[in-house]
């Protein structure tokens, strides 16, 4: 820390320099509330549910916005900012028509909107009226389901798209009710710039984005339990954290804090977990048996193949054997294939799919 400090709600902290005032009120235990804020994201302001009361200030300041400065005394949660959250909420739930009730398998952040609407008890019956968004549930695409009828115009999407991503494939067209995130000429996602990472899922506080395939599993009986792993598909090592109810795998999430990924992931670490519990997947060792493949025990299967190893070594000799290992495989298994070879078969004829 710096040494600088400021008064917040009657304490004495201090603040790094560059720290807004967001950043030092949820650092010291403050539950600011924000429905447009991503740590990942520049700060928006655009919510105002963030306002604090900073003395000098004719009129309360959106806290993501405001870099803290020393001397500043701030007010987070006073009753004239708590009836102006309060007004807010309203206003943002009476455009919700499920009263900001999400399943949480459509997305990381989807129950956001929904913990403030009980935390300020908005029902969006005090503003009854108009709606904006419209869905696209006829995009035939198999991952992201794009409900807008739940969307409240907070461009979390959008941003991550393009800041995160750089991809750019979603914006926002018109203003006021008519305002609906689309894609360029209002078409499908897999016409357009979308690499189906599924950022724009994970960012979205209302879930008017989905995870499709997590969706399918919302009456499997069980608790949603959160396992920290790290994505198989290659060597990159992005953290992910699974999720399950009982035995059942029913989505994968991004690791915000994982060193490797940030909160990233690709369309296969994102969206390509289902094979787990696939009803095609091979479930234990087959071996053939006069012309056809049988089921085995481990036991056998790796017997057959040590035995088929031993046999072209002690014909055609140690050079006869050799593996190529494949550039998408976790650190592990590359190193494992090639200490099977030179250790097992004293031979460097090893290689690799991405070599070049």
């Amino acid at each position: 820390m710096s040494g600088n400090t400021i008064t917040l709600d009657g304490k004495t902290v201090e603040f790094a320099e560059g720290e807004t005032l967001y950043d030092v009120a949820r650092r010291h235990g403050d539950t600011v509330p924000t429905l447009c804020y991503d740590d990942r994201l520049e700060a928006f302001g655009a919510c105002r549910l963030c306002v604090v009361e900073v003395e000098g200030s004719a009129n309360p300041v959106a806290s993501c916005t405001t870099t803290a400065t020393p001397g500043m005394v701030v007010r987070t949660r006073t009753e004239a900012l708590e009836k102006h959250r309060k007004t807010l909420m309203e206003l943002v739930v009476s455009e919700n028509p499920s009263g900001a009730r999400i399943d949480p398998l459509r997305g990381m952040a989807s129950q956001e909107l929904a913990h403030l609407a009980v935390r300020y008890e908005a029902d969006g019956s005090r503003f009854q009226g108009k709606q904006s968004g419209r869905s696209h549930t006829s995009d035939p695409n198999p991952m992201i389901l794009r409900d807008y009828d739940h969307c409240i115009s907070c461009y979390r999407c959008v941003r991550v798209c393009a800041e995160q991503e750089g991809d750019y494939a979603i914006s926002v067209a018109n203003r006021g009710f008519h305002t609906q995130i689309t894609t360029e000429f209002g078409g499908f996602l897999e016409d357009s710039a979308c690499t189906f990472c599924g950022q724009c899922v994970q960012t979205c506080p209302t879930g008017a984005l989905g995870d499709k395939r997590s969706m399918q599993h919302q009456d499997t009986p069980g608790e949603v339990e959160r396992t920290r792993s790290i994505c198989p598909y290659c060597g990159v090592g992005c953290s992910v954290d699974i999720l399950t109810k009982g035995e059942t795998v029913v989505g994968v999430h991004p690791a915000m804090d994982g060193p490797a990924n940030e909160g990233a992931l690709c369309v296969k670490g994102q969206f390509g977990w289902d094979w787990v519990q696939h009803r095609d997947r091979l479930r234990t060792p087959l071996v053939r048996k006069d012309g056809k493949f049988v089921e085995a025990t481990w036991d056998e299967a790796l017997d057959r193949v040590a035995e088929g190893f031993a046999a072209v070594r002690e014909k055609h000799g140690r050079h006869a054997i050799y593996a190529v290992a494949s550039g998408r495989a976790p650190h592990e298994s590359a190193y494992s294939v090639q200490k099977f070879i030179r250790a097992g078969f004293q031979t460097n004829q090893v290689d690799n799919c991405s070599r070049a």
